[in-house]
């Protein structure tokens, strides 16, 4: 049994790691809990007794087989709570996140794996995230985000890099939804924004910073 605090921490590690085995900085992990240096090494310290993360004073800190694993379950549980809440009790995906981010610390596996079978094993999250297997495993979709693609390049919406509100709003606003056709009609070179046409329906320009938030299939 872990505590709420350091699931966040193995959570936040995992995250900043990027799937390398490079040491993530302290620093890092302080801006990520939005904390100071001082009380991440402590953490550190503890997570290490408990052997779930290896830690080099001034080359990082990077997560033991057993920090992995249990990263991967609190992300599971996470994204499985993000499909029930807009699934079935209609949330928004601007609205989900930090309801989940509570859930997910619930400590039951039966209750996971009741609520994967009750929704179907779903593989993706609202956002186009993957979630995790009961083994730990990740299927990743191909995708290309939207800043790389070309001229007369299409593909269907599957993830976002930016899961803030204020983000997703815009999108909705926008009509851009998770499985929208997306097409490619001009890019701007004054500032690298794009022109792009929805669902054979209509077209947008969209900002450069935009387009790196946006995941197209590949």
């Amino acid at each position: 049994m872990h505590s709420f605090t350091e699931e966040n921490y193995i959570k936040a590690i995992y995250k900043l790691s990027g799937g390398s085995k490079d040491g993530v900085n302290t620093n890092a992990i302080a801006d990520a809990m939005d904390t100071k240096a001082a009380s991440v090494t402590d953490m550190l310290r503890k997570l290490s007794a408990k052997g779930l993360v290896d830690y080099v004073k001034y080359k990082g800190v990077s997560l033991t087989e057993t920090g992995e694993r249990v990263a991967l379950q609190v992300i599971r549980k996470h994204r499985l709570w993000e499909v029930f809440l807009v699934e079935k009790l209609k949330f928004n995906w601007d609205e989900v996140h930090e309801v989940a981010e509570e859930l997910e610390h619930v400590n039951s596996e039966l209750l996971t794996r009741r609520l994967d079978e009750f929704l179907g094993h779903p593989q993706f999250d609202p956002h186009g995230d993957p979630i995790p297997s009961e083994n730990g495993e990740l299927k990743l979709k191909p995708q290309k985000l939207l800043a790389e693609m070309e001229v007369h390049d299409a593909g269907i919406v599957v993830g976002v890099n930016d899961s803030q509100p204020l983000f997703l709003q815009y999108l909705d606003k926008m009509g851009i939804f998770l499985g929208a056709k997306v097409k490619v009609l001009d890019k701007i070179p004054y500032d690298s924004s794009l022109e792009i046409n929805i669902e054979n329906k209509k077209n947008l320009i969209v900002s450069s910073e935009v387009a790196r938030n946006i995941f197209l299939s590949a």
